[in-house]
């Protein structure tokens, strides 16, 4: 009886251990409340909130997840805060608005989009130093390709793509999408890319190697961002409360699901088991099973939290 006993404390031992190393977090930008929340997705609470000024709005994540990046496009910087600790390491000024952002495959630079002064902005992370590129009218969301040679950049007001080869850090290519594409997203195999356009109520889907639009996807009103989990694509629409949900390899529509009060970011857990949904208006993160399609727990936030990027990280 002992031996069972011992043996059982040890196993609810190691699953509580387990449990603790895989958990994820959610790095929460909150535009109006000026800080960046950080919450345990398996309790849903908020670890800690680090205040962050200048309207913070993008965020993404090193790919061990130990620092966080946010832009204030009020404050024309960025914010590298570590994510075990809760605290801010630096802040990085850039002359402008910055609003998206991406972290390179090797970790050594920043990609950023300067949504002012119509841009984009790499940052060596060693050396501090900068250097830009013009890239179109109202440059909002980014995405990298898995390979990590080539960005996507949502130039808002010119309805486009534009591609971006980072070795020589030019344009490489422009693509004509809906009206006021924002959210970008590209899937695990780096075969297609998803761009939500927030104008024309609609998703373009590209095909990535040959450049061209596979398919226009209507969804409800003012998409915003798109996330990938469990084989579906999830969409939120700031105007309509709603993820519209569809078969991310046929593109066909599976189910429209209400949320909070104008969605904005939107994320994959990182086994793909769940998304999770920021609530701008209602203040609110919603983890939303990814198969079922059913609300799994809600969380209140900071004010205003737009969590513009990849926001999902393990637990350190």
């Amino acid at each position: 009886m002992i031996r069972q006993a011992l043996c059982g404390v040890i196993i609810s031992f190691c699953l509580l251990f387990s449990n603790s190393i895989f958990a994820d977090e959610a790095f929460i930008t909150a535009q109006n409340g000026q800080s960046l929340d950080i919450i345990d997705l398996t309790s849903m609470t908020t670890r800690v909130s680090v205040p962050i000024a200048g309207k913070p709005a993008g965020v993404a994540l090193s790919k061990d997840g130990r620092r966080v990046f946010v832009t204030s496009p009020e404050g024309r910087f960025i914010t590298i805060v570590d994510s075990k600790a809760g605290r801010i390491e630096k802040q990085i000024p850039i002359n402008g608005g910055p609003l998206g952002v991406v972290v390179s495959g090797t970790g050594e630079r920043l990609y950023v989009t300067d949504f002012y002064d119509d841009r984009l902005v790499e940052i060596d992370l060693n050396t501090q130093k900068q250097r830009s590129l013009p890239i179109g009218s109202k440059p909002a969301g980014l995405a990298l390709t898995p390979d990590g040679k080539t960005l996507l950049v949502a130039a808002r007001d010119d309805n486009q793509i534009i591609f971006v080869d980072l070795q020589r850090f030019s344009r490489l290519d422009q693509l004509i999408v809906g009206r006021h594409p924002y959210g970008v997203t590209i899937d695990a195999d780096g075969r297609r890319a998803y761009v939500a356009n927030v104008e024309s109520n609609t998703v373009s889907v590209i095909d990535l190697p040959s450049r061209k639009i596979l398919a226009e996807l209507p969804v409800e009103s003012h998409p915003y961002g798109i996330a990938l989990a469990s084989g579906r694509m999830f969409v939120s629409n700031q105007h309509s409360e709603s993820l519209s949900v569809f078969d991310a390899k046929k593109l066909t529509p599976v189910a429209t699901v209400k949320v909070g009060d104008y969605p904005e970011g939107v994320c994959a857990s990182l086994d793909g088991a769940n998304v999770y949904v920021a609530n701008w208006f209602s203040n609110e993160l919603w983890a939303i099973d990814a198969v079922t399609l059913k609300v799994r727990a809600k969380t209140a936030t900071s004010d205003g939290p737009r969590a513009f990027g990849l926001f999902v990280a393990p637990a350190l």
